[in-house]
């Protein structure tokens, strides 16, 4: 479904990702892990084009066998959200203050299916249903709901045209550890109802295991190390792997000092 080929993006004389690839089918998870400054989140909004103009891409990245690269503005707003669509890492930001929850969900429909507003919210109040939220919050703003909650409505908003390709930037941050894992609950239930494919962004390895089927370990803008989760997890053969899951802290074994990644 989406395929990435020697994708490098170049900001000036710094070559910030390079040459990267990776391939995710339908109805799989792909997890993109590495510490922060790796080129995770860069390389998410090069596919759907959302680079600032200073960026260079070269490369492919082919969805459905089109080349994003290759593609206009017209074609890419045909393409974000309805097809491909993001969540974006802090809710609160993501979110206008001055609208209602529910007109930004139901403005993400109207701009993309031709559909009347009471159809359209319709859709809307479904698609809190759908998240975990009741529908009498519709009009209610991004102010009046906790952390978790704003990210359910991120989630609710890139959900809401049924994308085949999901991609999450650290929904987590700023959670705490029921929070989170409620969220990676939510997800993996809306993949199985919905056979979307999913690319999950995160530093947190502890999360990984229970979304990812597929992993790519970054480092410096470069995968280091790619595969399966279960295999990159319990037998990782790149050093920098090895350092990062000997940093994830243990209940069972106390340690003085964390592995120094050079």
């Amino acid at each position: 479904m989406l395929e990435v080929k020697k994708l490098q993006i170049t900001f000036g004389k710094h070559v910030a990702v390079h040459e990267i690839d990776f391939l995710i089918k339908r109805g799989e998870s792909l997890a993109i892990v590495g510490e922060s400054g790796s080129g995770k989140s860069v390389s998410a909004l090069s596919i759907l084009g959302l680079l600032p103009k200073n960026a260079t891409v070269e490369g492919e990245i082919l969805f459905e066998g089109q080349n994003v690269c290759k593609m206009n503005n017209s074609q890419l707003q045909k393409l974000r959200g309805k097809k491909i669509a993001m969540v974006f890492q802090e809710p609160m930001t993501s979110l206008n203050p001055v609208f209602s929850i529910g007109e930004q969900i139901m403005e993400t429909i109207l701009a993309h299916e031709s559909i009347s507003r009471s159809g359209a919210k319709c859709r809307t109040l479904l698609a809190l249903e759908e998240v975990g939220i009741p529908t009498s919050r519709f009009k209610s703003f991004p102010h009046e709901f906790s952390g978790g909650m704003r990210q359910r409505v991120v989630i609710a908003i890139a959900l809401a045209c049924t994308p085949d390709v999901l991609i999450v930037d650290e929904p987590t941050t700023a959670l705490d550890a029921s929070t989170s894992l409620q969220i990676i609950d939510l997800l993996k239930r809306l993949q199985q109802d919905r056979g979307m494919a999913i690319i999950f962004i995160t530093h947190d390895l502890c999360l990984v295991p229970s979304i990812a089927d597929q992993i790519c370990v970054m480092r410096s803008g470069k995968i280091v190390e790619h595969g399966e989760t279960s295999n990159v997890l319990n037998m990782p053969t790149h050093t920098y792997t090895k350092a990062l899951i000997a940093c994830v802290p243990s209940i069972y074994t106390k340690r003085k000092r964390l592995p120094t990644i050079l």
